[in-house]
Parts: C-alpha cells; structure tokens; sequence
C-alpha cells in the first residue's frame, strides 16, 4: 500500500498514525516534496474513479487565487495539480489497482 501523504495536515498525519498502530505495511509518498507528474495524477484517478475536479482542495489560497470561478477541462486540472501538488486532496490511499 501507498499513501500520498502531506505530513502538514493533520488528517493525512492521523492516517499514518492509524496505520503504524494497526502495523500496517505502507510506503509514504510525499507528494509536496516529490510532485506527481500528469501520468501519476491521471493513474491516480484512474484507480479513484474521479474526475481531475473532485480531487481538487478549493480553500487552498493556490485554487483561490488562480482558479476559483473557472471552467477547466480534465486536462487542465491535472496541470493545475502538477503546477500546484497543494490543490491535491489527501491523503490517498493506494493499493494495486483501487485507491480510496
């Protein structure tokens, strides 16, 4: 299992707790210090079942000041993740071809 993990929020930090309490074997991707690439995001998606839109943190100050109030394609959105990793809601849990 892989967890894209932000160790600044305290919900993917509870994440990580929970799994290293229940003994849990996972590796951690810091996707802030390590940005996914387009092909990571749409893999990444692909296993969600979810559109580039729905994984996109809208009170980030980065959505705010550069999104907010804007059609963007599938496409765009995902380059907007690259762009910004912040925007990517986490944590996301990821094992073999499902992630939640």
């Amino acid at each position: 299992m892989k967890i894209w993990h932000n160790n600044r929020c305290s919900k993917s930090r509870c994440a990580v707790e929970i799994l290293n309490e229940n003994k849990v074997k996972f590796e951690e991707y810091k996707y802030l210090d390590n940005p996914p690439n387009a092909s990571d995001i749409k893999d990444v998606l692909s296993k969600l079942g979810m559109k580039a839109s729905e994984l996109i943190r809208k009170g980030e100050p980065a959505f705010k000041e550069n999104f907010k109030g804007k059609e963007l394609s599938e496409k765009e959105w995902i380059e907007a993740m690259v762009k910004f990793p912040k925007l990517i809601e986490r944590p996301i849990f990821v094992n073999g071809d499902k992630a939640v």
